[in-house]
């Protein structure tokens, strides 16, 4: 067989016990085997009156059909079917290297005569196709590429025809594996002039699109510096990262996690960090952080984002003015994974203990905080974040007795003036 073909492992109940076929209409005798009716019949026309699979007397020949088995086949065959369809249109679209070189090719040439992409949306569905196979064939596109104006054309199409979103939402999928090959945004032009275009496609392109082009943000802001450092500079941008925040029926937990991947990366550069507290970042994730159902990569990257939040003035103050997103924090330690509980933790130091907010500490409170950090101290936690729990826990230690003092202040005072 070729290497691109079809194997197929057939589940062994899907299979009758006498000629060891998939069954076609599944019957069960009364010892409980299932057959083929085909198979079983003949079995029994043949004046058999046992049960081939486990040769016992029957106490009747009647055949119940198995409903259930049938149906379980029926899905499984259709499945097979699929597979064997996409099978084929991989074989019938699949493109050679010297194929890949001439598609590159046609396509550079019809874009300096035409100035169009629309002619062009077959070749690139092929190089896509081909690109996605495999890394190898990924690095071949992109020599090819690096050899003529391919990947600049791409770039130039995307800089000056953004609304175009049609011909954009085939482009970008190809354009960002290039990109990430090529290794850097500033290679190929002025990274300036692609921003506006990355900002429309995330504001008003399809869910698929979106995603595409979060992805091409995230290799952008965490590999170019100079890039990430100029594209920082647009107020549009945390305000469109933030909305794929927003819990409601589109939510998309996996864009979101792109796009907090983004805003952490943005987050690096200090001067990033009050910029996101601006555009509502506390709030916008830590609404989610309290209300949605996240995995833990998603936790991990918001926690990251709120601990840099937290290393500003601003992003303190944001943080303890918003106690459901306290508690929210106060919860995930303990419950997700180590980094999660670091980060959790780094966050309710700084505001507990370096800002000394007692709205703060009034929410950890409210949230069965100390009971956390009792645990935490007991776990195989990083020394770290030991002496961090320990410094939350002198914190609150220090406020229940100070609370206890004014109590039995007050109770005195009201004492001596009771009449007896």
């Amino acid at each position: 067989m070729r290497k691109d073909d079809l194997y197929i492992t057939v589940p062994s109940f899907f299979r009758c016990p006498i000629t060891l076929d998939v069954m076609k209409s599944p019957v069960s005798l009364c010892t409980g085997v299932t057959y083929d009716r085909s198979s079983i019949q003949r079995w029994l026309d043949s004046g058999n009156n046992t049960c081939p699979a486990t040769m016992q007397v029957l106490q009747t020949k009647d055949l119940v059909p198995n409903y259930t088995l049938q149906r379980l086949i029926q899905i499984w065959s259709d499945s097979v079917r699929t597979q064997r369809s996409d099978t084929e249109s991989n074989r019938v679209n699949s493109v050679n290297h010297d194929q890949v070189r001439e598609l590159i090719k046609q396509f550079v040439n019809d874009f300096r005569v035409h100035s169009e992409l629309e002619m062009n949306s077959d070749r690139l569905s092929k190089l896509l196709a081909f690109s996605e196979e495999s890394a190898e064939n990924l690095r071949f596109v992109a020599s090819v590429a690096a050899e003529s104006d391919f990947l600049a054309i791409l770039t130039s199409f995307l800089v000056h025809n953004p609304k175009n979103l049609k011909v954009v939402e085939k482009i970008v999928p190809l354009w960002k594996m290039l990109l990430v090959e090529r290794g850097s945004l500033s290679k190929i032009g002025k990274a300036n002039d692609i921003y506006p275009a990355i900002i429309f496609a995330l504001k008003h392109g399809s869910s698929k699109l979106k995603m595409e082009m979060s992805k091409a943000l995230e290799f952008i802001t965490s590999t170019d510096s100079e890039a990430k450092s100029s594209l920082s500079e647009n107020s549009d941008l945390y305000s469109v990262l933030l909305s794929f925040s927003t819990i409601n029926s589109d939510w998309n937990p996996d864009l979101m996690e792109v796009s907090v991947s983004c805003l952490i990366s943005l987050a690096m550069l200090r001067k990033n960090r009050v910029k996101l507290v601006k555009a509502g970042a506390v709030k916008s994730v830590g609404k989610a952080l309290s209300t949605a159902e996240m995995g833990t990569g998603l936790t991990d990257k918001v926690l990251r984002l709120l601990e840099l939040i937290s290393t500003c003035k601003e992003g303190r103050l944001e943080l303890c003015n918003d106690g459901d997103c306290v508690q929210a924090i106060v919860k995930k330690v303990l419950k997700v994974s180590n980094e999660a509980t670091e980060h959790a933790v780094t966050i309710l130091w700084s505001l507990c203990c370096l800002f000394r907010d007692h709205r703060a500490q009034e929410s950890v409170a409210k949230s069965n905080g100390m009971a956390k950090i009792l645990l935490l101290l007991q776990s195989n936690c990083s020394p770290a974040v030991r002496q961090m729990a320990a410094d939350l826990l002198k914190v609150f230690r220090v406020n229940s007795k100070a609370v206890s003092c004014l109590s039995t202040s007050y109770d005195t005072k009201t004492t001596h003036i009771m009449p007896f």
